[in-house]
């Protein structure tokens, strides 16, 4: 297998669904779909709707049976990131090499526009045609991982977090397995899901995925201290600046690679049991390993 090639591919669908789904509204209300667009069409890995694609591939599935998941967990991951950069949040001026939303349109509208994209993500899964029990259940996990109990609460342990002097490990873990954790278990699970992958492939999804995520912070933060900002699309040094706690900042550099390399050998192992029908997932655990970005 040709990784870079299936990359590119799996990648070449979310962003012809993205475009399929870009907006206009009448009524005067045109900057919120402009603010809309701007962030859905910043770039990005797109690795949330391409790990989703490849767990239903894994499964027996194809991309185009979890088109409207796909394209609706990178609008939910997208409005994350708008809200991310606030003032009020993290105060970041520039995302992936571009201004952030509310630098360009304000602060109010960053706002709304986030607040759109949420709602649109449910909206556009509402189109789809697969079994509708398969269907219910996948909305269930998206919606779950994408609020209180998921993504939203692990924002919420990030802000307290930045009020305490004193972070545990088990701490940092618990808001990074929800913060970014729960919207790559939600790609793998409603993948698999919608691919009808039975009690144990759910369960070693699942064990995939709650690691990978976890290796993805972790490298997000050593980028943070070792990264190029031409290259990351964003200031080096920014945890630092603003005094969050990291992994980094928590366990230093050398302890961090290292965590890096068994969380990622952990999602790895996780896949044994599905032999060469996980040859890309394990190779996207390890180009992960590897990013600049």
């Amino acid at each position: 297998m040709d990784f870079g090639k299936e990359f590119a591919m799996k990648k070449s669908h979310v962003e012809d669904w993205i475009e399929k789904h870009m907006l206009t509204y009448e009524n005067g209300q045109d900057v919120l779909a402009e603010a809309m667009n701007y962030a859905l069409q910043g770039g990005g890995k797109r690795i949330r709707p391409i790990i989703m694609i490849a767990a239903s591939e894994m499964f027996g599935g194809r991309a185009r049976d979890v088109y409207h998941f796909a394209t609706a967990i990178e609008m939910i991951h997208t409005y994350s990131l708008i809200h991310d950069d606030l003032p009020a949040m993290d105060d970041d001026d520039m995302r992936r090499g571009r201004k952030t939303v509310h630098k360009v349109y304000g602060e109010d509208m960053a706002i709304l526009a986030g607040d759109a994209l949420l709602t649109y993500a449910f909206e556009v899964v509402s189109f789809s045609t697969s079994d509708p029990k398969k269907t219910i259940a996948a909305i269930s996990v998206l919606a779950k991982s994408a609020g209180g109990a998921g993504m939203v609460g692990g924002q919420v342990l990030d802000l307290l977090g930045e009020k305490k002097d004193n972070i545990s490990y088990q701490y940092l873990k618990t808001m990074d397995s929800l913060k970014t954790g729960a919207l790559i278990y939600a790609a793998g699970h409603i993948g698999a899901l919608m691919a009808g992958a039975d009690k144990e492939g759910l369960h070693a999804i699942d064990k995939y995925c709650a690691a990978l995520g976890i290796a993805f912070q972790i490298k997000d933060d050593l980028l943070d201290i070792e990264g190029d900002a031409a290259v990351f699309g964003k200031p080096i040094g920014s945890d630092i600046e603003n005094g969050k706690t990291t992994y980094v900042s928590l366990l230093g550099i050398e302890h961090a690679r290292e965590m890096v390399r068994e969380f990622t050998d952990e999602a790895v192992d996780a896949l044994i049991p599905f032999g060469d029908k996980a040859e890309f997932m394990r190779e996207l655990a390890y180009h992960l390993l590897g990013r600049n970005k």
